[in-house]
């Protein structure tokens, strides 16, 4: 069997995927999107720094260049530095720009044998099956105007093939009718990332939604696609309003602040406050130190853990719920959080475990002191004419911009991927679970097919 790869996006993950492929003599494709290499790093906002310290963000046997002195490096050098890995270990040459993945679909064993399997494949090999993937790609710089009059133009053509063979019919017309390419490979890597692709947009009920208000509604992703000068310029004296806690609403927020001043103050609204953090360290004492190291993973318990394992847990639970008040008591001390009711009801260890911990921009609460930014709670809003409607709030909060920081629904980006709605169910889980993958990387369901990079990590 032939043991060809692809890998989808070239991002951090998808580069170190293609690097070890390479190095194990396997044949890689990496499929990226976009036209360079960086992934989710190519659509910052200006103010984005990496949350890591370079030295937990980096390659073990790639080091940052001297010149980045940074303790935290803004994000056009952590672009600069994964373009240099790329050219480093002569990546480039085996990636397709411009190809977005469509959908995959598993062409092999059918279902009820899978079902059966007790291992990965079958034979608990990566290339142990008898099947292989096709990759729909299609070129991001087609516009959807020019499929639609491909489709009208060549419909009745192609349909004449359909009586002749199905499956080269439905081929020849994703391939026509949408500018597509497929790929057959024996291996599939998805480096897809959770945040991005699929923005996460509450629904509001009817005639409470954007569509009766006067003004514009956008989401971050779509900010933080736009370069730095028209970013500027499109929230430029105009009164914003920025929805969610996370860690794009302060940035943005801040953004807003430094070119509009207290002139058009930016509010930002939030339903559930989470801790940020003016540094990563607490009276010189670093969040690495006190969570990130072997010592703190005997602190929590772990799924199968033996009984020693959790017999320590238990017992230095006092010392783990004496750190998370120590790291409270310090933000309180350092940040008017309670002056502006922004305590988070979630302890501290809560949020370091699901990984919800983020770093505020600098100055930011000296811009809520001025008034540049104004901080808002509210477990629910909807859309009127002149902006959002508040809980708890008589009048409307007048707007004319509203930016959805609501996050990504990464679990649907990934789930959109395949073809196959049995492999869309095996990937998806439960809805109250995470994505049900052994090691953060194989569904032992699906064959030839492995997940890198999809599971959240520590901000800071």
């Amino acid at each position: 069997m032939e043991k060809r790869v692809a890998i989808t996006g070239a991002g951090m993950s998808g580069l170190l995927a293609c690097k070890y492929i390479l190095e194990k003599g396997f044949d890689p494709i990496v499929l990226e999107a976009m036209e360079s290499v960086g992934g989710l790093w190519n659509h910052t906002i200006q103010s984005t720094k990496l949350q890591t310290a370079k030295e937990s963000f980096q390659f073990s046997y790639f080091p940052w260049p001297s010149s980045v002195e940074e303790v935290f490096p803004h994000n056009n050098q952590v672009l600069e530095y994964l373009e240099s890995y790329a050219q480093h270990f002569g990546i480039i040459p085996y990636i397709k720009f411009n190809s977005k993945v469509v959908s995959i679909d598993y062409v092999g064993e059918p279902y009820g044998e899978m079902e059966s399997w007790d291992l990965w494949g079958g034979t608990d090999k990566p290339f142990g099956s008898r099947g292989k993937w096709h990759i729909i790609v299609q070129d991001s710089r087609c516009c959807s105007t020019e499929l639609e009059v491909e489709l009208a133009y060549l419909e009745s053509g192609i349909n004449q093939l359909q009586s002749l063979c199905p499956y080269h019919h439905s081929l020849l017309r994703l391939q026509i009718l949408f500018k597509c390419q497929v790929h057959q490979v024996e291996f599939v890597v998805l480096c897809i990332g959770r945040f991005s692709g699929v923005p996460n947009i509450t629904e509001f009920p009817p005639n409470q939604g954007p569509e009766v208000f006067s003004g514009k509604v956008i989401h971050s992703t779509d900010y933080s696609s736009m370069d730095n000068a028209s970013a500027a310029e499109f929230i430029r004296r105009k009164r914003i309003a920025i929805v969610g806690s996370q860690k794009s609403a302060p940035d943005i927020a801040a953004e807003c602040a430094n070119a509009n001043g207290v002139e058009y103050p930016c509010t930002m609204i939030q339903r559930t406050a989470h801790w940020l953090l003016p540094s990563a360290s607490f009276w010189g004492v670093s969040l690495s130190f006190l969570y990130f190291n072997r010592f703190s993973e005997l602190l929590v318990h772990k799924p199968g853990e033996t009984f020693l394992l959790k017999f320590l847990a238990t017992m230095l639970s006092p010392l783990r719920w004496g750190i998370s008040k120590f790291a409270e008591s310090y933000l309180k001390w350092k940040l008017p959080m309670k002056k502006y009711g922004v305590i988070p009801k979630s302890s501290f260890f809560q949020e370091v475990s699901s990984c919800q911990i983020k770093m505020l921009p600098e100055n930011f609460y000296d811009q809520v002191e001025e008034g540049s930014i104004i901080l808002k709670k509210s477990q629910s809003l909807s859309f009127c004419k002149e902006g959002l409607v508040l809980n708890g709030e008589h009048q409307p909060l007048k707007t004319d911009l509203v930016i959805l920081a609501t996050g990504y629904n990464g679990d649907q980006k990934l789930q959109s991927m395949f073809k196959s709605e049995v492999y869309q169910k095996y990937i998806s889980g439960s809805p109250n679970s995470m994505v049900p993958l052994y090691r953060q990387i194989v569904r032992p369901r699906i064959p030839q097919l492995a997940v890198i990079g999809y599971a959240e990590g520590s901000s800071v």
